[in-house]
């Protein structure tokens, strides 16, 4: 059965789960294959409550933004150190390589998509100061994820009502588009924010899903 172009989840309806190694607890927005292991993708936020070591994802490449607290450093066993320093800033690893996170300021909340060394993805975050238009191929999963403010969505699709729907996302909802176009902006009341950082990925997959 083809997927709809357009699916919201809302921050309300994540489940929250475990970490692998016990070490904390994340909360589960979307994973594919539904139910199971190993899944292909998964989109979730952690609460990360105390300094400590990451769970082994040896098959995954993972992304993670910061979205709450005062920053966050990961230590890599390769020598290598990444930080996320503000809101909406945006780190890369091999989920395979043993991490240390040490939280520089206190508690943090950071969103992690990740995504089976088998697939492609292209992930960045945008800072909405002007409409931004997007396309997502019917081979191609397209996230949108809001991180401070509201975020208009407005999609073009032949399956549609009228060609046209509409959505609003309110800070950490998650849309998940395939097969259709349109357009991103920031909708805050009262007046257009200076910038609205969201984050968005581009899912392409070397066989069907």
């Amino acid at each position: 059965m083809q997927s709809p172009p357009l699916r919201v989840i809302r921050q309300s309806s994540f489940i929250p789960c475990p970490w692998k190694n016990g070490g904390g607890v994340t909360h589960e927005a979307i994973r594919v294959p539904a139910s199971g292991d190993p899944f292909r993708w998964r989109v979730s936020v952690a609460h990360i409550g105390a300094s400590g070591p990451f769970s082994d994802f040896a098959a995954y490449n993972r992304k993670m933004v910061l979205l709450q607290g005062g920053g966050i450093e990961l230590r890599f066993a390769d020598g290598t150190q990444k930080t996320l320093q503000e809101v909406g800033d945006l780190i890369e690893f091999d989920g395979g390589l043993a991490t240390y996170c040490e939280l520089t300021k206190g508690p943090c909340v950071d969103l992690n998509l990740m995504v089976s060394k088998s697939d492609s993805v292209a992930a960045r975050v945008e800072r909405l100061i002007e409409p931004l238009a997007f396309t997502a191929s019917c081979n191609e999963t397209m996230l949108v994820f809001g991180i401070e403010h509201r975020v208009a969505l407005a999609i073009d699709a032949q399956n549609t009502f009228n060609g046209v729907q509409r959505v609003t996302l309110e800070p950490w909802d998650l849309a998940v588009l395939s097969d259709c176009g349109g357009r991103l902006e920031s909708c805050e009341p009262g007046g257009k924010p200076a910038s609205a950082a969201v984050f968005l990925a581009t899912l392409e997959f070397m066989s069907g899903e």
